[in-house]
């Protein structure tokens, strides 16, 4: 038995444990978390300090990977609201009277053992703890290099408090920076019960590509802004300056915009704020002479091919001219991720055309992609943004961290 097969013995081990733990200990258990991170901000800043110095700060992954006293505050303040939301554990989701007088009840439960693949964000091992001890689960955690001493700092704290309380700490393990353990948690069949990889684009595909325990995919975030025929400047405006400059290193950050050639004359009120946070744009034939002499020079590249469908995780964006909300439809659907799209329009009709029509898990009208997150939905926190269709899609939270069973009671009946 291996050293990685012998440690997930003892965390799915410690998932049946927290079937005995009662919902109001899990909740005093978060609170004491979001209490130890205020208490402890100064050790975790430290951690995280070592890491950021061994990235650059031009790393489009340095402000994933930054942490400040602002955000732990945030990260706190979500594990509270993780732990004021009602358990989403023995919920009775259908229940039906047989003929035979059986009942039968689908009742929601835990996964049991849930591995979390990710890069260069610490917030995301406070998530995912927070989120998976609520559900019922334990959590295995395959943070990247970059966050090595960043996530060491966490998971101590955490487990300082599970000592506290007497759980087993391996109800949340971080496993070492090691590709091989990767692949070996990938096909820890009976030990895992499923992976969630979030992450660049790369990593997610080689999770999908190797993986013998199930994979919910975080996919990538591929995000357009289509500014319509009846689209409003201002809200255009603001909505594309709020989704690509927000932060620009997060799946929901604006990628792309398409714009109806009947408004571009639009676009230099419409991309005029990006030119403060240094915006360059990737623009198509028509779309580049509309901004030629109203956007900074130096700020302005025409559009190749490749300038549509990336995710650049970075202050660039690309912008795409159309004729039609028919051309806005198919160029998205061409290039989506399938994560968030948005339109731009007093339009009803083409606003319910939009959201019919565009494939993607959170479809906007006039609001900005950068809603997609399991706080701004009341959700407490996430695990991910599921961009596939099986089991779950969108910011993924505590409901979704559950399956269910069949329940059937009786009377001795016999078949």
């Amino acid at each position: 038995m291996s050293t990685l097969t012998t440690l997930l013995t003892s965390v799915r081990e410690a998932s049946r444990k927290l079937a005995l733990l009662d919902g109001h200990t899990i909740d005093e258990v978060l609170r004491s978390v979001a209490d130890a991170i205020g208490k402890q901000a100064d050790y975790i800043l430290a951690e995280n300090g070592r890491d950021l110095a061994a990235m650059s700060p031009e790393n489009p992954r340095y402000d994933r990977l930054q942490l400040t006293a602002d955000r732990l505050q945030g990260i706190a303040d979500d594990m509270r609201r993780v732990a004021e939301l009602p358990s989403p554990i023995g919920r009775v989701l259908g229940e039906t009277v047989r003929p035979n007088g059986m009942t039968i009840r689908k009742v929601s439960v835990p996964f049991g053992v849930v591995g979390i693949i990710y890069e260069a964000r610490p917030n995301v091992t406070f998530d995912v703890f927070s989120l998976c001890l609520k559900s019922g689960n334990a959590c295995v955690l395959k943070g990247g290099s970059e966050a090595h001493y960043s996530n060491m700092a966490i998971i101590n704290v955490i487990n300082s408090v599970l000592i506290t309380f007497g759980i087993d700490t391996n109800t949340g393990v971080l496993l070492p920076n090691d590709r091989a353990v990767t692949s070996e948690l990938l096909t820890a069949v009976g030990y895992v019960d499923m992976i969630i990889p979030r992450g660049s684009k790369g990593l997610i595909d080689y999770v999908r590509q190797n993986a013998r325990v199930p994979v919910i995919e975080t996919g990538a975030g591929v995000c357009h802004t289509y500014f319509d025929k009846a689209g409003d400047v201002t809200k255009g405006r603001d909505i594309i300056f709020n989704a690509k400059t927000r932060r620009v290193s997060v799946c929901n950050a604006l990628d792309s915009v398409v714009v109806h050639r009947d408004r571009l004359a639009d676009l230099p009120v419409l991309c005029a704020p990006l030119a403060s946070k240094n915006v360059l744009i990737y623009a198509d034939a028509d779309a580049y002479d509309a901004l030629s002499g109203a956007y900074p020079a130096e700020l302005l590249c025409p559009a190749t091919d490749d300038s549509y469908g990336t995710e650049f995780l970075d202050y660039k964006m690309s912008i795409k001219s159309v004729a039609s909300l028919d051309e806005a439809l198919a160029h998205i659907s061409r290039y989506t991720s399938g994560h968030s799209e948005c339109i731009v329009s007093e339009d009803a009709a083409a606003c319910a055309r939009f959201a019919r029509e565009i494939d993607a898990a959170c479809v906007y009208a006039n609001v900005s992609t950068a809603f997609t997150d399991g706080g701004q939905f009341g959700f407490g926190a996430e695990i991910g943004i599921s961009t596939q269709k099986l089991h779950a899609r969108g910011p993924m939270a505590l409901p979704e961290l559950t399956t269910y069973k069949y329940i059937i009671t009786g009377n001795g009946q016999i078949r």
